[in-house]
C-alpha cells in the first residue's frame, strides 16, 4: 500500500639556461636581497586569509608563468600524479626564480610557488577559497572583484585575477570537466566541480565587465539532519519528524528562496531513506550526495553548436518511469517537469522529493501549478490542484533570515480541496521573537497541535506512531492559562 518497507614518467624538459630565462633582475616586493629559492619548497597549508598582491607582483609572475610554459612538456605533465606534477612544476618555478635573480622574501616566493602550481594544475586564484570549508558562495564580478559568503554574511575578499582572460580561461577549465562549454555563442553555463560544489558562468557579451562566476559550494562532511539541530536550524522535534517523513515515504516538496538551504535540507532528508531502495535522481547539475548504495544519478545536457542533443529535465524525469525507480529526486522543479513529477507521485513512486523556488507553502503549490500551465497542458485548474493534493504530502518551507541564519520556517502538510481551493495545515512553524544584542534571530519551533497528521495512517504502517505523537506533543508550546499555542492554517 505505502510501498515496501608509482612509478610516474618524468616530464620531459629541458635544461634551463640564462638565455632561456635571463633578463634583467626582476624585483618584487619590499625585499632588496636575493633568497636561495630551494629554501621555500615545502608544500604550505592552504591560505585561510588571501593577500592583496601589487602590480608588480603579477608581472613577476606571468614573465615566470610565460618561462615555465616554455619549459616543460605539458603533455608529459598530466600524465603524473597531482603530488608528483606538483612538485615537478616548484621545482622548474625555483629554477627559474634562480636564474632570472628575482628579488622576493621567502613568503612572496612561497606564494608565487603556490600560485603558479594552483594556475597549472587548478582553478588559480579559487583555490585557497576552495580549500576554506567555513565558505558556502563565491562570487566572482570580473577580474578584480570576488564576494565571499562566510556565515551567513557577504563580504569582500582582495582576491583578484591577474585579468578577464586569466579568470575566462578557468571557467572554460570548469565547464569543461562536465563535458560543457562556455563563450561568446554559448555565454550562459551552470556546471559543478568534482567535490559536487554548484557553479554558473555568464561571459561576455552578458556580462559587460567580465566573466561572472558564482561557486555554491558544498561541505567536505555532508550535513546531517542532527547537525542541523546543532546550528538550529530545526529543533529537535522538528528532526524527527523529517526523519518520519522520510521514511515513511511521503513526498515532499522542498521550497525556498535562493541561499535558503534546500539541496542542504534535501540532502539532509535522503538519509532517512532505507538501504535497499532504488533512488533515480535528476539534476540540472549533480549536486546530491546520497549515501544509499543503489542509486542512479542523471544530469541534464544542453544542446551542441548546432542547436541538437539537448536532454531536458521532463526528459529524464520521463525516463526515470522506464527504470523502476522506487523514490524519484528531482534537485529543482522550474518547468513542465513538475507535470510528470506529480504523475510519478501519484502512479507508485511514493517517497519522491523535489525542490523548488518559493516564499511560502502556499505560493510554492501556485509556482507548482503555473509550471504545469506554462507546460501547454491543457488542463482545467480544479483538475491540476486536485492532481496537486493527490500527489503531494508535506511542504518543508525553508528560509534565510536577515540575520544570515537559515531555518525551516515550516512543516505543512497537504490535507485536500474545499471548493477549487488546495486545503493545508501546518505541523510545526518557526517563530521569531526577536534579536538578540548581537542581532542574531531569536525564535522558537513549535507544533500548532496537530496531534495526528493526515499521514498517520503511513506511520502506523512503519511502525512509528509512538514517535510521531511524541515528537508532535513535545514541540507544544503553551499560552499561560496552559492552552497549547498554535495556528494550523497553512501559509
Amino acid at each position: 500500500m505505502f510501498g515496501r518497507r608509482t612509478n610516474d614518467p618524468a616530464p620531459a624538459r629541458r635544461a634551463l639556461t640564462a638565455q632561456d630565462a635571463g633578463g634583467p633582475v626582476v624585483k618584487a616586493g619590499d625585499a632588496k636581497v636575493p633568497v636561495d629559492s630551494r629554501a621555500a619548497q615545502a608544500k604550505p597549508e592552504p591560505a585561510v586569509q588571501e593577500r592583496r598582491h601589487s602590480e608588480e607582483y603579477f608581472d613577476v609572475k606571468t614573465t615566470v608563468f610565460n618561462a615555465l610554459i616554455d619549459t616543460i612538456d605539458l603533455t608529459q605533465l598530466a600524465k603524473l600524479e597531482a603530488a608528483a606534477a606538483r612538485e615537478e612544476i616548484r621545482d622548474i618555478v625555483s629554477e627559474i626564480i634562480q636564474i632570472k635573480n628575482v628579488v622576493m622574501s621567502i613568503a612572496e616566493q612561497e606564494e608565487l610557488l603556490e600560485d603558479i602550481c594552483n594556475d597549472v594544475l587548478g582553478y588559480g586564484p579559487l583555490e585557497p577559497l576552495l580549500a576554506r570549508d567555513d565558505i558556502a558562495d563565491i562570487m566572482v564580478n570580473g577580474a578584480t572583484t570576488t564576494y565571499i559568503e562566510v556565515g551567513g554574511k557577504v563580504q569582500k575578499t582582495p582576491m583578484r585575477f591577474a585579468d578577464n582572460a586569466q579568470l575566462m580561461n578557468i571557467c572554460q577549465r570548469i565547464v569543461s570537466q562536465v563535458g560543457r562549454r562556455v563563450d561568446e555563442s554559448s555565454p550562459i553555463c551552470d556546471a559543478r566541480l568534482p567535490d559536487g560544489s554548484r557553479v554558473n558562468v555568464i561571459a561576455p557579451p552578458l556580462a559587460i565587465d567580465g566573466p561572472a562566476l558564482t561557486i555554491r559550494k558544498f561541505k567536505k562532511d555532508r550535513l546531517t539532519l542532527d547537525q542541523l539541530v546543532k546550528y538550529k536550524s530545526i529543533s529537535p522535534e522538528a528532526r524527527t519528524l523529517l526523519q518520519i517523513i522520510g521514511r515513511v515515504r511521503c513526498n515532499v516538496l522542498i521550497s525556498g528562496g535562493t541561499g535558503s538551504g534546500k539541496t542542504t535540507l534535501l540532502n539532509c532528508l535522503t538519509g532517512s531513506i532505507d538501504h535497499d531502495e532504488r533512488i533515480i535522481t535528476c539534476e540540472d547539475s549533480a549536486e546530491l550526495q546520497l549515501q544509499q548504495p543503489h542509486v542512479v544519478r542523471l544530469e541534464t545536457r544542453p544542446p551542441n553548436l548546432e542547436g541538437e542533443g539537448e536532454i531536458t529535465m521532463r526528459d529524464l524525469v520521463r525516463n526515470c518511469l522506464r527504470m523502476r525507480p522506487e523514490r524519484i529526486i528531482v534537485g529543482e522543479v522550474r518547468g513542465p517537469e513538475a507535470f510528470d513529477l506529480l504523475q510519478a507521485m501519484n502512479t507508485g513512486h511514493d517517497g519522491s522529493m523535489g525542490t523548488l523556488h518559493a516564499n511560502s507553502p502556499r505560493e510554492a503549490l501556485s509556482r507548482l501549478e503555473s509550471m504545469i500551465m506554462m507546460g501547454g497542458f491543457q488542463l482545467p485548474t480544479k483538475t491540476i490542484r486536485e492532481m496537486i493534493t493527490g500527489s503531494i504530502d508535506v511542504i518543508i518551507q525553508a528560509a534565510r533570515l536577515r540575520d544570515g541564519s537559515r531555518k525551516v520556517t515550516h512543516i505543512t502538510e497537504v490535507v485536500g480541496m474545499e471548493g477549487e481551493v488546495v486545503t493545508m495545515q501546518n505541523l510545526i512553524v518557526y517563530e521569531i521573537l526577536g534579536e538578540d544584542a548581537n542581532g542574531k534571530i531569536v525564535g522558537r519551533h513549535r507544533s500548532t497541535g496537530i496531534a495526528r497528521p493526515r499521514f498517520w495512517d503511513r506511520a502506523e504502517y512503519f511502525g512509528e506512531t509512538e514517535r510521531l505523537a511524541q515528537a508532535l506533543a513535545a514541540a507544544e508550546v503553551h499560552d499561560r492559562t496552559g492552552i497549547p499555542m498554535g495556528d494550523a492554517r497553512g501559509q
